[in-house]
C-alpha cells in the first residue's frame, strides 16, 4: 500500500474526528477500536488509519477493524506511543506496506492489518468472549446490589420546561445502529410528532437527519457547538455530588443549562427522565443493548442501565419494533385514491349496463381493489 497526505493526530477519536478532513492520516490511541469510532473515520473520507495502539487486543470481538477494512479504509496499528512524540499535526507523511515517512526519514513502523489477518483475529477473540461475559456478569451483579437504591428510587429531577406527560418519546443515542434507526421510524416521527431527546452526539444525530431536539442530555464531551446551539433545552449529567465536567463547556460557551445528578449513564438517566415526567411511550434509537455494545463503550458491568431497563420496560420500545408495528397514516389515502380510480368505471358501466348489473361489476371492481392493498 502506498498512501501519502498530512497527519492529523488525536488520542480520542470522537474528538479527532471533529477536524478530521478528507484525505488527512488520522493517528489515533485507541484499543480496541469500535464499531462507532470506526464509522465515524469512514464519514470523515479518510483512505487509511494509523493506530498507536493494538486495534484488536482479543479480549473480544471489536468490531471497527472489520468495518474499517469492508469500507475500503487501510489500517496500520501497533505503532507504539512514541508516534505521538516523533510526527505533528501538519507533517507530510508517507507510508509504504507497513513503513511510514517523513521526508526520507522512517519515524515509524506497524502492523498492516489485512482482511484474512483481521478475521483471523477476531476468530481468536470470539473464543475468548466466554471470559469475558463471565467476568462481565459477576461485575454487574456485584454493582447491582450497590445501586438498586439509587436507580430504583423516584429520582429528583431538574424542573425542565419540555412537556413529556403523556408524550411520545424518542431518545437518540449515537450508537452503531442510529442511522438505520432513525430512518426505520421517519414516517413514525412525522405523523406522531413526538419529543426527541438527543444523548450526547445524538442530538447531532438528529440534525443530520434533518430534525431538531427537543432535549440535550449528556455529560457533553461528544456532541457539537452547533447541536447545543441549536435552540434545545439542555441538562447536563453530572456526578452525584454535583460535580460536572460538561458544565464547564457550556458555561464557556454562554449557553443555558441546567445540571442533573445522577447515577448511571447519560443514556440510563435519559430513560428515567422520560419516564418518571409520565412519557407515554419511549422509543429507543441506537441505544446499546448488547454485550458487545458494553464493551466498546468501555464499560465492565452494566448494572444501572440493566435497572433502568428493569424500571421503563413497559413503556420502552426499540425503533426497529415501531417500524414493524407503525403503518402510519399514509393508508388513509387509499380512501380518495379507491373513490378516484372507481369513479370512471362507474359512470362508464352506468351508461352501458342495468342498475344490477352495475352493483354487481362495482362490488367485484371493490374487492379486487382491495385485495391489491
Amino acid at each position: 500500500m502506498d498512501h501519502s497526505g498530512r497527519a492529523r493526530l488525536g488520542r480520542k477519536t470522537k474528538e479527532l474526528v471533529k477536524c478530521l478532513q478528507p484525505r488527512e492520516i488520522p493517528i489515533i490511541d485507541h484499543a480496541d477500536l469500535d464499531a462507532l469510532g470506526a464509522q465515524q473515520l469512514v464519514d470523515c473520507g479518510v483512505r487509511v488509519v494509523l493506530n498507536a495502539a493494538d486495534s484488536i487486543t482479543g479480549r473480544y470481538p471489536n468490531l471497527g477493524p472489520q468495518l474499517l477494512s469492508e469500507c475500503g479504509v487501510s489500517i496500520i496499528d501497533c505503532l507504539g506511543e512514541r508516534v505521538f512524540e516523533l510526527v505533528q499535526n501538519g507533517d507530510y507523511l508517507r507510508i509504504s506496506g507497513d513503513k511510514i515517512y517523513r521526508g526520507g526519514e522512517l519515524v515509524a513502523r506497524g502492523r498492516m492489518l489485512t482482511p484474512e489477518l483481521i478475521e483471523q483475529m477476531m476468530e481468536q477473540a470470539r473464543k475468548n468472549l466466554d471470559l469475558e461475559v463471565s467476568k462481565f456478569v459477576d461485575n454487574t451483579i456485584a454493582h447491582v446490589q450497590k445501586e438498586k437504591d439509587l436507580i430504583l428510587d423516584r429520582m429528583i429531577i431538574p424542573k425542565i420546561r419540555t412537556k413529556l406527560l403523556d408524550k411520545h418519546v424518542v431518545i437518540v443515542v449515537r450508537g452503531a445502529s442510529y442511522r438505520a434507526d432513525l430512518e426505520a421510524i421517519a414516517a413514525y416521527i412525522e405523523d406522531m410528532k413526538p419529543v426527541l431527546i438527543g444523548v450526547d452526539g445524538g442530538a447531532d444525530a438528529l440534525l443530520e437527519f434533518g430534525l431538531k431536539p427537543d432535549l440535550i442530555i449528556g455529560d457533553m464531551d461528544s456532541v457539537t457547538e452547533e447541536a447545543l446551539r441549536c435552540g434545545a433545552e439542555i441538562l447536563v449529567h453530572a456526578y452525584q455530588d454535583g460535580r460536572s465536567p460538561g458544565a464547564r463547556r457550556l458555561s464557556e460557551l454562554d449557553v443555558d443549562y441546567k445540571v442533573f445528578p445522577a447515577p448511571g449513564t447519560s443514556e440510563d438517566i435519559a430513560l428515567l427522565l422520560a419516564y418518571e415526567s409520565g412519557a407515554q411511550l419511549i422509543v429507543a434509537v441506537g441505544l446499546h443493548s448488547n454485550l458487545i455494545d458494553f464493551l466498546e463503550k468501555g464499560r465492565q458491568g452494566m448494572a444501572s442501565t440493566f435497572l433502568t431497563r428493569m424500571k421503563v420496560g413497559s413503556i420502552l420500545v426499540d425503533a426497529k419494533g415501531v417500524s414493524r408495528l407503525y403503518t402510519g397514516r399514509s393508508g388513509l389515502l387509499h380512501v380518495p385514491l379507491l373513490i378516484a380510480a372507481l369513479i370512471p368505471v362507474i359512470l362508464l358501466l352506468a351508461l352501458a349496463t342495468s342498475w344490477r348489473d352495475l352493483f354487481r361489476l362495482f362490488w367485484l371492481e371493490l374487492r379486487l381493489f382491495l385485495g391489491g392493498l
